[in-house]
């Protein structure tokens, strides 16, 4: 096992490290890497069988990325960054020694150090010739253009970090450009692959003879991310001569919302098979809204990759992903329905020989009826492929029941369909496999918490079980809080349910001030809204800008509370949004007086993101709440026009339901105190930091309570240790003034 200790809450100073925003991704230029902060610092190797850990000596100011195991578990790969620059490390577990390959060089941003079917590694470097960065000239070259020809829809949701203009375009070229390398592990040996591309992927074939590379191709756009632009994708032979051209993507910046490129797309090697390539091509022009049974073909071409390429199915709905099986050559695909949710399993025989065959089919959100998911392993190529034994499958899942998860361990006979379990989660503790050590499921890893277990791995073996780690509890002060799942019924007959929390020190019929904590959900049916996905033998594990932080100060909190929104036709669902969360929310606060800890008045809402944009509307549309919180929303969806969340339509098609559900619209109905709190940096797709402010001015000028909070380099989720201990402070302060000392009539 390999423990990575990590730095939970670096300072702000790393967040205010320069970057650059291009193409959708921000980029560090002087570590030519992707902006980040230092999270992974310390790396030790524990033996399973006897216990032995030992720490792995690592660089002063150890700052660990992109980790990988070798398939043979021999070596471990892994990247280190300085200040100005990514070093390469390979770890020997034999020897617990880490040695530096690469002194700087190495360009990660788009695909991390992996290994070849050799034992040799494929790293994308930065090229020897590149030359200096460019530099901004102080007089522009002439103006950014940008052109919409008459007739073509280009329907693209609202991104964020795009490229505006000439020097935008050649810094993300000069930094993104990479060579790809192939150098033995003791990095004693180094050939280029390839000339210098902007390469997004470079893979090898199962048997190591070829090489799938695609690459990023202008024109560059100012109006979609990187992932749009035009893309090559090509097989060359292991020593660098291209074999044949597999497809050329154009420029994707007039997709149909939800819709996908027409033509070869998802092209990648067969897990099993020596050199078959495997791609999805839409039938229906890529977009969701045609009416069909044929949405998607799946396809093959193996080596030398010329001629017709051969259907292997025809699916029914959009793909959504494949992986092949451990010792054969099917492959088990998925397809998923964006209207019924439906999620479809099909076995796929590559040689022809046996029609696909449907094994499952089921509702990606009935998680009471989830089968789990395949274990997965290395082949002896070292690609990877679902366990399987005798012609099952290995398969783990949280095994969501009315009473909390009970995850599970399973085979599934891919002959009958039928499946045998082999071990579930029992007693008042939540554990989950982590992985298998024996093929036939016999001894396997866990993850392990409970109520005063802060969560530990167990080794299950023989039908014994003994722990392997011992990590103590992070806050003991906070051991004794008081954790229950809880279940409700909203006024239309919805099922509701939610995790109630209360201080270590409540005593039966206190009342308490109330924090109830949200996001909400879109389902189509009523039934899979209101199941359970939560144990209640969790670890309350208290940490970041997290609101059970206000049970330290003697509330109560009502987390993860249901705000399902449901409707059976996902293009109307929004529809009845507003009328749904305000139900739901009058059940969680009648909930909570009928328990007794709550008194029906100091009760307060917040959410993040999509959950602040419900408590805006919650306090704009009903009377429930004293105060709100709102954590880095959107509040005018006429700034996001081509769809949000699960919205399809566009602003155009229906402005009636864009402006209702904008609760900018109804700021002046906001009557109660409102927090907002917003990264400056926030880059998630809609909720511009401007969202906020744009909210808390028209809030203020139309004589609400408000108050507006932007955190300096923060982005959509917040990092920085000051960030993180301030949004804290202003969060409680905000409930002690509106929420805990709000004054409630005497009982007559």
């Amino acid at each position: 096992m390999l423990l990575i200790e990590r730095e939970a809450l670096p300072p702000v100073a790393d967040l205010a490290k320069p970057m650059e925003k291009l193409a959708g991704l921000r980029l560090d230029p002087a570590t030519n890497d992707r902006h980040r902060t230092r999270s992974q610092i310390g790396l030790s190797l524990q033996d399973i069988a006897s216990g032995t850990v030992r720490p792995v000596a690592l660089p002063a100011d150890a700052d660990l990325s992109r980790l990988s195991w070798a398939p043979d578990g021999s070596k471990v790969v892994f990247a280190n960054t300085r200040p100005d620059a990514v070093d390469l490390y390979v770890l020997d577990t034999a020897t617990a020694q880490a040695r530096k390959l690469m002194t700087g060089g190495v360009n990660p941003i788009f695909q991390s150090p992996d290994w070849m079917p050799d034992g040799s590694l494929l790293v994308l470097t930065i090229p020897a010739a590149r030359g200096p960065i460019p530099t901004e000239s102080l007089t522009p070259v002439g103006p950014a253009i940008q052109t919409a020809a008459g007739g073509k829809q280009a329907q693209t949701r609202t991104y964020q970090d795009l490229l505006e203009n000439p020097h935008d375009e050649a810094l993300f070229a000069w930094l993104t450009t990479s060579q790809p390398v192939i150098m033995s592990p003791d990095g004693r040996s180094k050939r280029n692959v390839g000339d210098a591309r902007i390469y997004t992927s470079v893979t090898p074939s199962p048997d190591g003879k070829y090489l799938l590379m695609e690459w990023l191709e202008q024109p560059f756009s100012y109006q979609v991310p990187w992932s749009r632009f035009p893309l090559t994708s090509a097989v060359y032979s292991a020593d660098g001569k291209l074999v044949q051209t597999i497809a050329e993507q154009p420029l994707a910046d007039a997709l149909p919302v939800q819709g996908v490129v027409t033509g070869r797309r998802n092209i990648r090697w067969h897990p099993t098979e020596d050199a078959l390539l495997l791609w999805v091509e839409a039938q229906d022009g890529g977009d969701p809204r045609v009416a069909t049974d044929n949405r998607d073909n799946l396809l093959a071409l193996p080596a030398p990759f010329s001629g017709e390429a051969r259907v292997l199915a025809r699916m029914e709905d959009r793909s959504s992903g494949a992986f092949g099986i451990e010792g054969s050559d099917d492959l088990i695909a998925y397809d998923y329905d964006r209207d019924t949710r439906e999620i479809r399993q099909t076995l796929i025989d590559v040689t022809g020989n046996e029609a696909p065959r449907q094994i499952g089919i089921r509702n990606a959100q009935d998680a009471y009826n989830d089968p789990g998911n395949p274990l997965f392993t290395y082949s002896d190529r070292g690609t990877r492929v679902a366990r399987m034994v005798d012609g099952k499958l290995l398969l783990s899942g949280l095994g969501a029941t009315p009473e909390g998860y009970r995850p599970f361990l399973r085979r599934f006979d891919l002959a009958t369909q039928e499946t045998e379990e082999l071990w579930r989660n029992s007693g008042e503790e939540f554990e989950a496999v982590v992985d298998v050590l024996a093929e036939d499921g016999s001894a396997f890893v866990t993850s392990y918490e409970s109520p005063t277990n802060p969560g530990n791995f167990r080794l299950h073996s023989a039908g014994d079980a003994r722990f392997l780690t011992a990590f103590p509890d992070p806050h003991p002060e906070l051991t004794g809080i008081k954790r229950e799942l809880v279940t409700y019924q909203r006024g239309d007959g919805v099922d509701l349910t939610a995790t109630l929390y209360l201080p270590s020190d409540y005593k039966q019929g206190d009342k308490l001030p109330v924090v109830v904590w949200a996001y909400p959900m879109e389902y189509n049916d009523a039934a899979t809204a209101g199941q359970n996905r939560d144990s209640p033998y969790r670890f309350t594990r208290v940490g970041g800008y997290s609101p059970l932080f206000f049970l330290t100060q003697g509330y109560a909190v009502l987390d993860r509370a249901a705000m399902p929104v449901v409707g059976a036709d996902p293009e109307t669902v929004n529809d009845s949004f507003i009328e749904q969360i305000v139900m739901s929310a009058r059940a969680a606060v009648d909930f909570t007086v009928e328990r007794g800890f709550g008194d029906g008045v100091r009760v307060g809402v917040g959410g993040h993101s999509y959950g602040a944009f419900m408590t805006a509307h919650l306090l704009a549309n009903s009377d429930l709440f004293r105060a709100g919180i709102a954590r880095s929303g959107a509040y005018n969806r006429t700034l996001t026009p081509f769809g949000f969340q699960s919205e399809r339509r566009v602003f155009w098609d229906t402005p009636e339901t864009y402006y209702r559900l904008s609760p900018f619209m109804a700021a002046n109905k906001i009557n109660e105190p409102i927090l907002f709190i917003h990264g400056q940096n926030d880059s998630n797709s809609g909720t511009f930091p401007e969202q906020s402010e744009r909210m808390f001015a028209a809030v203020k000028g139309t004589g609400g309570t408000a108050r507006l909070v932007m955190l300096p380099h923060e982005d959509h989720g917040y990092r920085g240790r000051e960030s993180v201990l301030h949004t804290l402070y202003e969060m409680i302060d905000w409930f002690d003034l509106h929420v805990k000392n709000a004054p409630v009539a005497a009982e007559e």
